[in-house]
Formats: structure tokens, C-alpha cells, sequence
């Protein structure tokens, strides 16, 4: 069922020009048939470490191996044929030196075949970004709230609250530019500081809970189609598809129960004699 569509993914390049131009639209996606749905809406498709939270009910980001994000990624590879895909590289993948990121970036592109690896980090990330798209790498990096850092930052705290703590952010969203990423998601900060960063910036910044003047948006897809009973702040919940599968599955339940379900016309007949 995804074989049959043929479409020239976007690229880096397509990501850039759109700066200036119109908003950048993006979701994540972690298997093939979401990503079948999302293709035609959407410009990039990150295949997040959300997806521990998502799919696999952890509490945080921080235990996913690059492992199963290399098998997500190349599933949602079968299912998007235009969208250009993005993988974030897990906690504990690209820390510790620019040449052990080099080696897990590099693993996750020949594996999936995707176009970009996403990782945070602002200034202290710099020289491995630089490490990275010197050797082909093409990285979307990852300012403000980081996810991966929520035991050291204090939890999910919106950052740039106040103007005396715009500094260190708009540094780090220097510091990543001049190192060549080609684009920047800024997260959890206010809209002023992401409309100043967005301002500044030559590459496009892809905001999440940073306001409506970044150059692109993106969310968490299962967050904005209501799948939990709870969202953050900067969720709007597009549908309430949580509720419809409840519904659905209850009435699924009481047509079992009842021997409803299967009708005759869910059950085959026997073959007539000749």
C-alpha cells in the first residue's frame, strides 16, 4: 500500500528556501502508516524520541536506544515517499564526543536512508554540529527546552521567562547556526524571545510551544489528535481521537458480548454442492 505512490522527497535545500516565504509544517511520526496519512500535509516528518513517552509509556525521553529509533525510522521511510524525514538521536548518542556522534549519525542515515539527524544542544553542541555537517551530516539542532536534559534543567520549565535569561538562548541559537545546522526547533520558550531568535537567524526556526512567529511549527501528532487524556500548553487538539477509539471499542465489546458481532455478513457460507 506505499509502494504505489511515487513523489520526490523534500530536501534541506526545500526546508531552507521556505524561510520568508510561508510556514514550514511539520509532525512526527513513528510508524508506516501514520506517516502514509501525514505524508501529503506536511514538509518533514521527525521521527522523535518522544516515541518512548508515545508508544512505549515511559515517563521521559532519556531510555531510548538508537536501535529502536533506527526501526521506527525506517518505517515511517515506507510510509512517506515526499515528506523529508528527520531522526533524533537519543540521549547518550552524540554527547560524549563529535566522533561517536559522527558514528551513530552516520549508522542512522545508512540504515533508514532519512536526510537529517535532530539532536540538542546550543552552544556546548557546537563543535560536534560542526564535526557533523563537515562530513556530510546534515543536523536540525535543538534549543530552549530540551526534552533529554528534564533531570538537570528541573523538569518541563518554559524557558526565557524573563529578558535577563534571553542571553545564554539566543547564544546557543548563534552558536548552532555558525556551525552549520540547517535549521533550528526551538522549544517551550516565549514568543518574544523565539520572534527575536526567528529575527536573527538566516536558517528557519521550527517552534513547539514557542509562538506563531517562528518560520515552521511542529507537534507531537498524537498530542494534536487528542489520543491522551492530558496535553501541554501549547497543544491545540485537532481531534479528540482518544474519545472516538473509546467509543468504538466499547461498542465493539458489547456487540461481542451480545453476539452481535460477527454478523452474517462478517462470516463465510459453505461452498453449495455441485
Amino acid at each position: 500500500m506505499y509502494a504505489d505512490h511515487k513523489a520526490r522527497r523534500n530536501t534541506v535545500r526545500d526546508i531552507a528556501r521556505l524561510k520568508g516565504q510561508r510556514p514550514i509544517v511539520s509532525l512526527t511520526a513513528y510508524t508506516a502508516p501514520m506517516a502514509n496519512w501525514l505524508d501529503d500535509h506536511v514538509d518533514f516528518l521527525l521521527v522523535g524520541d518522544s516515541l518512548d513517552m508515545v508508544l512505549y509509556g515511559f515517563e521521559s525521553t532519556t531510555g531510548m536506544t538508537l536501535d529502536i529509533m533506527i526501526e521506527h525510522t525506517k518505517a515511517v521511510m515506507r510510509g512517506a515517499k515526499q515528506a523529508m524525514v528527520v531522526i533524533d538521536l537519543p540521549f547518550g548518542t552524540y554527547e560524549e564526543s563529535p566522533e561517536v556522534a559522527f558514528h551513530n549519525a552516520a549508522r542512522a542515515i545508512k540504515e533508514t536512508g532519512c536526510t537529517a539527524v535532530k539532536l540538542e544542544g546550543g552552544v556546548e553542541m557546537a563543535d560536534t554540529i560542526r564535526y557533523l555537517t563537515e562530513r556530510k551530516v546534515a543536523v536540525l539542532a535543538h534549543i530552549g527546552l530540551k526534552p533529554q536534559a528534564v533531570n538537570v534543567m528541573g523538569g518541563y520549565v518554559a524557558q526565557g521567562r524573563t529578558e535577563d535569561s534571553w542571553a545564554p538562548i539566543l547564544e546557543d541559537a548563534r552558536a548552532i547556526q555558525e556551525a552549520g545546522a540547517f535549521a533550528v526547533v526551538i522549544e517551550g520558550v516565549t514568543e518574544p524571545l523565539a520572534q527575536k531568535i526567528t529575527e536573527e537567524l538566516d536558517i528557519p526556526t521550527i517552534g513547539i510551544g514557542a509562538g506563531k512567529y517562528c518560520d515552521g511549527q511542529i507537534l507531537v501528532t498524537e498530542d494534536m489528535l487528542g489520543m491522551f487524556p492530558g496535553n501541554p500548553k501549547f497543544v491545540k487538539r485537532y481531534a479528540e481521537m482518544g474519545k472516538m477509539i473509546d467509543q468504538a471499542v466499547g461498542q465493539y465489546a458489547e456487540e461481542v458480548k451480545s453476539r452481535d458481532f460477527p454478523g452474517t455478513e462478517h462470516t463465510y457460507a459453505m461452498k453449495e454442492k455441485k
